[in-house]
C-alpha cells in the first residue's frame, strides 16, 4: 500500500512535467528499487566516505535507467503503437537533487510507515518469517533469544538453542522484532524478557554473556535495574 501510494504521488509530480499517465507511472515505478536499496543499505555503510559512494550510486543507476527507459523502451512501444511519440528527457529527471529528494523521501517514508505498523500491530504470537540457507524458516518472535551481526550476516539464535544465519541487517531485524527487543551493541540485539544484566557491561542470555557497548548503555540502563556489583557501583 506505501508503495502503491508513492508511485501514484510520483506519477502526480511527473505529469506536471507534461508526461502522459502511462509515463509517468513508468517512471515512478524506476524510484520503488532504488529507493530500497537505499534503505537497505545505507544502515550497512560503516564509514561516511562509503554512504557518500552509496549515494553516488543509486543516483547514477536512476539517472541511466531513465535515459534508458526515455531513448530505448519508449522508441519501442512508440513504434509498436503502445505509446504516444517518445519525448526528451524532463531536465528535473537527471538532477540530482531532486532525485536525491525524492529517493530520500521514499526511503524515510517506507522506514517510518514499517516502525509504524510493528509497533501498531504487534502481538505476543507475532512469528516471523525469513530465509535461512535458502530454506523459507518460520519463528514465534517470543521464542527468538538474540540477534548477533558479524557484518555480512546475522544468527538469529532461538531459545532452544537453534541458530539460523540470515543476509538481513541487524537494524532492520531490530525495526522488524520491535520494542521487546533491546539493542545492546552494534553487534548484539536481545529479547529483554530473557535477559539478565550481570555487570555494568555485560548481560546474559541463555547463559551466554553478551557485551553492552557504551553507546546502549543508557538504554540497557532504563530497561535493568543495577545489579550488585564488587565495586557497589551501578550502571
Amino acid at each position: 500500500m506505501y508503495w502503491l501510494a508513492a508511485v501514484t504521488l510520483v506519477a502526480a509530480i511527473l505529469s506536471s512535467l507534461d508526461y502522459s499517465p502511462a509515463q509517468a507511472k513508468l517512471v515512478g515505478l524506476i524510484f520503488c528499487p532504488c529507493s530500497l536499496a537505499l534503505e537497505y543499505w545505507m544502515p550497512k555503510a560503516r564509514k561516511p566516505m562509503d554512504k557518500v559512494y552509496l549515494s553516488l550510486a543509486v543516483l547514477v543507476s536512476v539517472i541511466l535507467v531513465i535515459l534508458l527507459l526515455h531513448h530505448s523502451v519508449w522508441v519501442t512501444l512508440t513504434q509498436e503503437g503502445y505509446s504516444r511519440p517518445e519525448r526528451d528527457v524532463a531536465p528535473m529527471l537527471v538532477n540530482p537533487a531532486f532525485l536525491g529528494l525524492v529517493l530520500t523521501a521514499l526511503a524515510i517514508g517506507d522506514y517510518f510507515w514499517s516502525k509504524w505498523l510493528v509497533a501498531r500491530f504487534q502481538a505476543k504470537g507475532k512469528s516471523v518469517t525469513f530465509f535461512s540457507e535458502r530454506k523459507s524458516v518460520t519463528l514465534p518472535v517470543a521464542d527468538i533469544a538474540y540477534v548477533e551481526s558479524n557484518d555480512t550476516e546475522v544468527r538469529i539464535v532461538t531459545v532452544s538453542g537453534d541458530a539460523y544465519r540470515n543476509k538481513t541487517g541487524i537494524t532492520q531485524w531490530e525495526n522488524l522484532l520491535g520494542e521487546g527487543f533491546l539493542r545492546i551493541h552494534r553487534s548484539f540485539l536481545v529479547n529483554a524478557s530473557m535477559a539478565t544484566l550481570t555487570s555494568p557491561d555485560t548481560l546474559s542470555v541463555l547463559d551466554k554473556k553478551l557485551p553492552v557497548s557504551r553507546k546502549y548503555k543508557e538504554s540497557v540502563k532504563a530497561a535493568f535495574p543495577s545489579p550488585e556489583v564488587p565495586n557497589g557501583h551501578g550502571l
